[in-house]
């Protein structure tokens, strides 16, 4: 063969190899799915795969928090929206100066991977902090197959070992249209050694009379008492504790306001469990209330709960996020006779909503804040007192319909008790709700039975 014609062979062979090559480099830039099969891998590799799955298995369905290696973001929980193609959402925490590209790895069972660029949406409630409530979205095919998956911020020619990648398991893979619970209460964040043990009994023997299934609660800290209780209640069956240790891996805020309170993120990461608990409970649960453990959503109107929303679905059936006013009830003025100064719980620390009837009344100039029951199904993102992104109407909820009960300090401190209303609600419940709250109590260990 002439020298020319061989040099010309040798360099359209370089040129195909180079073409190849940047084609290859070029699709997972642009964020096309890349395939891993373990048929096509190593017996080795898919060995150490199915080991890596099986190591991380119990830890991967109990930690709460990942970190995102050679990132500053966080990984909390992945689920099938089924609203969007079956496309992963995975509930996150991103800080919000020092955005990159993530890549999402996502298999099933170990049996195919397959990789693809992440669309990283920040909630637009951040209130100024560092880091954000986030949504990492993941679009591809098969993610309806899907059973755990890893965010990376190396595209798929970069990852030279999936056992360094931490996974999580994706929830709501089947779209349930039968519900286990009609009522749920997602409890943000306990966190400062919380420890006000009478008032969360109470509102959890109250939330059950009024027709509540299930409560969850996401537990950073509290005291040793409340503990006890908590403890009793997962047992009962009713509550679930999500471990949120967010303080190991931030300086979590105290407060709302990054201009008043220190910390990277608003309120222990209210928003990012407010969120998670919602896409948690999505296929469980008929409604969700998102609201405080100090805040019991009061139906006046009506007996319990499910004959509130029955009403209101009725009346409103386009409606899917219902707003609650809160109204406060400050726990500095007590009812004059004492009618349930009860020395049975003298010694148990907390506050007693029997004793608290006085309720604030509306400021000037000022709405009352809400809080929401709400169709999970019909959420994408919310805030603390308002939907971010739902589909459906939203309703705000007369007041003498219902209403929140929020036994707390006072608002208007100034204000006389003849100054404030007499809303003796709660005594409605007296019956039924003061034996179950010793019951709790005793069954806890904090409250000795009688003799």
């Amino acid at each position: 063969m002439p020298k020319a014609k061989m040099k010309l062979f040798i360099l359209l062979i370089i040129f195909g190899v180079l073409t190849v090559t940047l084609i290859s480099k070029w699709k997972h830039i642009f964020g096309h799915t890349a395939d891993y099969s373990t048929g096509n891998l190593s017996e080795g590799t898919q060995s150490s795969i199915s080991n890596s799955l099986d190591t991380h298995n119990t830890p991967m369905s109990m930690r709460s928090i990942i970190p995102i290696k050679n990132s500053s973001h966080f990984a909390v929980s992945a689920f099938i929206d089924h609203r969007l193609n079956k496309a992963i959402r995975v509930i996150s925490i991103i800080k919000r100066n020092s955005m990159q590209p993530l890549y999402c790895l996502y298999c099933n069972n170990g049996k195919a991977c397959e990789f693809t660029k992440a669309t990283i949406k920040i909630h637009r409630d951040h209130f100024g902090f560092k880091f954000g409530a986030s949504d990492v979205m993941c679009h591809g095919k098969h993610t309806q197959k899907a059973t755990h998956i890893a965010i990376s911020v190396d595209a798929a020619d970069k990852v030279s070992d999936i056992n360094n990648l931490d996974f999580l398991p994706v929830k709501n893979r089947v779209n349930y249209e039968l519900f286990k619970y009609n009522f749920t209460i997602c409890i943000s964040n306990l966190f400062g050694d919380y420890n006000n043990v009478l008032q969360f009994a109470q509102s959890m023997e109250m939330y059950k009379l009024l027709g509540v299934q299930q409560v969850i609660i996401y537990n950073t800290s509290c005291g040793s008492d409340l503990d006890k209780l908590l403890q009793h209640y997962k047992k009962e069956g009713i509550l679930e504790i999500v471990p949120w240790p967010i303080d190991q891996f931030l300086n979590p805020s105290a407060g709302w306001d990054a201009t008043l309170h220190k910390g990277d993120l608003h309120y222990y990461g209210q928003l990012v469990t407010l969120n998670e608990c919602i896409y948690r409970q999505m296929y469980q649960s008929k409604y969700v209330l998102l609201n405080d453990i100090d805040e019991i959503i009061m139906p006046y109107k009506y007996a319990n709960l499910a004959l509130l929303m029955e009403a209101l679905q009725q009346e409103h059936k386009y409606v899917t996020v219902f707003l609650i006013e809160n109204h406060i009830f400050p726990k500095t003025q007590f009812e004059e006779i004492g009618k349930f100064h009860r020395p049975e719980w003298k010694n148990i620390p907390g506050i007693n909503i029997m004793e608290h009837i006085y309720r604030e009344p509306d400021r000037k100039n000022s709405f009352n804040p809400t809080k929401m029951i709400i169709n999970p199904r019909n959420m994408m993102q919310t805030s603390v007192h308002s939907s971010l992104k739902h589909t459906g109407q939203v309703y705000r909820v007369p007041f003498d319909a219902c209403r929140i009960i929020h036994v707390r300090t006072p608002l208007q401190g100034r204000l006389t008790k003849e100054q404030l209303f007499v809303d003796t609600r709660v005594w409605d419940f007296e019956q039924e709700l003061i034996p179950n709250v010793d019951r709790a109590l005793q069954l806890s260990g904090l409250l000795r039975s009688p003799e």
